[in-house]
């Protein structure tokens, strides 16, 4: 089983290696890989937690069995016992039928010797022992004690034969009682035997389930590490183009620059500056228009009208300042306070706080991610501006500006347009 394990194991982990291609790929083809591979994380992250319902309930019927075994291993005990009261009783009663058949027998052997010294003493006849009665009165009284003794006799005989039945009734009551004792503690022990080979089939089951329960979370850690070494390639690949895009504006400044020096040279003295720094980005405490090329950014990412809207909107107030606590555009918000503003100029009403932004609208995958999005993080939030940037408020040294999305771990993306 575990050498099972080992080689599915392997076999996915190579599957994996293999869906990460030898060519260089782009953002949106590595971002479309890293949507595949979450969705196969969660497919059997789903799978781990129906096997895992399904081990707990097994392992349920196995407490369940325990406690029915335990019920009738005590049951059986307990008959047992019964059965060991009842041999006791059956051997107390036999002692007693013996006793008793001793007195019967005793008794009508008593009886025996008096009819025979009665009736046959010397070569006198019954009827010559009352002859030879003295009198009337003798041979009545002698008559009336033959009658007594021998109904006594008669009596007690009938008395020990009664005890004698009433004991082996008892005796054969007892025995016919010890028999369904000793029936039931059969079935019982039969019952005990089925009930222990349900429980090694029920514990075979719940091992079954850990074994695939153990391969799953084997390939859902083999999973993670791809959607890390993933995650890792798109975030170096957003910030090759962060630097390829700071050192074309650089050079495109540069060539701003040299151009306007050469007009100045060439109107020197006619009262014109065109010495304005920084474009047409906003200057702290201001609010102008969006670049250029923020505006292209934003315009050649897919996604909606209305989110590119909010978006270049948001890029407006670039450089403006943080501040924490606050919620003005152009004096200065903290994080939470500069979405919830851009979104108010919408006439859409989000939370305050970054954390409760963090369950507002829908959630989406990163890779689904669009402009107008909010882009969640811990403790912070910024707004996805598309191609693999967010505008946010930063830190109150850097204000309000542009970075690569993915520049610490996202936790979620909720759309709420």
């Amino acid at each position: 089983m575990r050498k099972r394990a080992l080689c599915t194991l392997l076999i996915i982990v190579m599957g994996m290696t293999q869906m990460i291609p030898a060519y260089a790929a782009t953002i949106p083809e590595l971002k479309q890989q890293l949507a595949e591979t979450q969705n196969q994380l969660n497919a059997i992250s789903g799978q781990a937690s129906g096997l895992e319902g399904k081990r707990d309930a097994v392992e349920e019927e196995i407490d369940e069995l325990d406690g029915t075994l335990v019920e009738l291993m005590s049951s059986i005990s307990l008959l047992e016992e019964e059965i060991e009261d009842k041999k006791a009783e059956i051997v107390q009663a036999q002692d007693e039928l013996d006793k008793a058949i001793a007195r019967e027998e005793k008794q009508y052997e008593a009886m025996k010797m008096r009819i025979k010294f009665m009736y046959e003493k010397g070569n006198s006849s019954y009827a010559q022992l009352l002859f030879e009665s003295k009198s009337i009165s003798d041979m009545i009284n002698k008559a009336e004690y033959i009658e007594k003794l021998y109904a006594y006799d008669r009596k007690m005989l009938l008395s020990y034969q009664e005890t004698r039945q009433q004991v082996a009734d008892l005796k054969e009551r007892l025995e016919e009682e010890k028999s369904e004792l000793e029936a039931e503690e059969f079935e019982l022990k039969e019952e005990e035997a089925a009930l222990e080979e349900a429980l090694e089939a029920k514990r075979a089951e719940a091992e079954n389930y850990e074994v695939q329960i153990a391969q799953i979370r084997q390939s859902a850690a083999a999973y993670k590490a791809l959607i890390k070494q993933q995650t890792a390639q798109i975030k170096q690949l957003e910030a090759e183009e962060a630097a390829k895009r700071a050192k074309e504006e650089a050079e495109r400044k540069a060539r701003e620059e040299a151009e306007r020096k050469k007009n100045e040279k060439n109107n020197k003295g006619n009262g014109s500056d065109n010495s304005e720094k920084g474009g047409n980005s906003p200057k702290p405490g201001s609010s102008g228009s969006a670049s250029a090329d923020v505006l292209s950014l934003i315009n050649s990412a897919s996604g909606s009208a209305k989110g590119k809207e909010v978006a270049s909107f948001a890029c407006r107030f670039i450089g403006n300042p943080y501040v924490p606590g606050g919620t003005s555009l152009t004096n200065g918000a903290d994080c939470s306070g500069f979405t919830q503003a851009v979104y108010r100029e919408f006439g859409i009403s989000i939370p305050r706080n970054s954390s409760s932004q963090r369950s507002c609208g829908t959630g989406v995958s990163y890779a689904d991610a669009q402009p107008g999005d909010l882009i969640c993080y811990a403790g912070h939030v910024g707004m996805y501006i598309g191609n693999g940037y967010i505008v946010h408020a930063s830190t109150q040294r850097t204000g309000i500006k542009i970075t690569p999305a993915t520049y610490k771990e996202i936790l979620a993306v909720r759309r709420v347009l």
